[in-house]
């Protein structure tokens, strides 16, 4: 019996054999997502999960003795922010944490908008003297504590040996622990928070090289033009600052106080290797500190540094709701 081999037939690919081929636009999709996804992965393991973990642990009773035992999700409660916004000292931090931001927000700004205004121009050595202004800024905050602790110490500091060689101090001052001050002013005498006050000025000094390169680069963009014709029409530099310059600036400033408020509500190295938060100076950023490292209080320093978020969160709504359109309309 023979047997009649067919020809295989190979399958055609007919128009609905499969799927349509991709455009040119969605190859670049996804060829962007490819390349996007290993920073995804970072920001999610590095940012998220350390956000949400903060949170599960804000609503727990956990401390350190039982965190192993503990559960992800079981036993939430809202103890611990009972605890923190109840806890003593609590309402006094914040408002410390405020003084401190705001003062040193403005201090930084205004440092580096003279800086700004007096290196804007062209003279010999300019590099050098611009790149020597952002030295408190670049160097570790390490080095620079330890040697404004040297210069205000009461024993051996040179502000104190100034203060009684040319300004006829009869005691030295403890700026870094010393938490008030009385000074007599129009006759009246005046307690001044000395620590709080010192820590302030050494943000703002320490911080003033991050203003300062964002309005120096604003003002390069001034156009000459605008300040030749002041000039010839007889305005003062004061009148240019006011009239000219100023409104140039708004934008960038507007900018930098969100930045700095945000940066400086947060901080905590500079705080604690200076004065350690005693003195007067415990913002709420310490207190996380503390309750993680004193009383082994896992739940209640989460739910701190919620209160810390929450806060920003406020304080960030209020800018993007009536000063951010502001700034774009400004900026168009």
């Amino acid at each position: 019996m023979a047997v009649v081999h067919e020809p295989a037939t190979e399958p055609t690919a007919g128009p609905s054999s499969g799927r349509k081929p991709l455009t040119r636009r969605q190859l670049e999709n996804r060829a962007g997502l490819a390349y996007l996804s290993p920073t995804l992965v970072v920001v999610l393991v590095v940012v998220v999960l350390p956000i949400i973990w903060t949170v599960v642990l804000a609503f727990q009773r956990i401390r350190l003795v039982n965190l192993r035992r503990a559960g992800l999700f079981d036993n939430f409660t809202l103890a611990n922010l009972e605890l923190v916004l109840t806890s003593p000292g609590f309402w006094s931090s914040l408002w410390t944490t405020l003084i401190y931001t705001v003062g040193a927000t403005f201090l930084s700004i205004f440092f580096g908008l003279i800086a700004a205004l007096a290196l804007r121009g062209r003279f010999r050595g300019r590099t050098l003297v611009r790149a020597s202004v952002l030295l408190p800024y670049v160097a570790p905050v390490v080095a620079m504590t330890f040697v404004w602790n040297i210069l205000l110490s009461p024993q051996f500091g040179l502000v104190n040996d100034w203060g009684a060689r040319f300004f006829g101090w009869d005691r030295p001052l403890a700026f870094l622990s010393q938490r008030e001050y009385t000074m007599s002013l129009f006759g009246w005498q005046v307690d001044v928070p000395l620590a709080l006050l010192t820590v302030i000025a050494f943000e703002g000094w320490r911080y003033f090289p991050f203003a300062f390169l964002f309005l120096l680069a604003r003002l390069q963009a001034v156009p000459a033009d605008l300040e030749e014709a002041a000039r010839v029409d007889g305005a003062a530099p004061t009148q240019i600052f006011r009239h000219i310059l100023l409104p140039q600036l708004g934008a960038v400033i507007a900018l930098l106080t969100v930045l700095r408020f945000i940066m400086t509500f947060n901080k905590f190295d500079d705080v604690y290797l200076l004065t350690g938060g005693g003195a007067g100076t415990e913002v709420v950023s310490v207190r996380v500190y503390e309750f993680l490292t004193a009383r082994f209080d896992i739940g209640a320093a989460s739910a701190q540094a919620l209160v810390l978020a929450a806060g920003l969160v406020v304080l960030l709504i209020i800018y993007l709701r009536f000063m951010a359109p502001r700034v774009e309309g400004n900026e168009d």
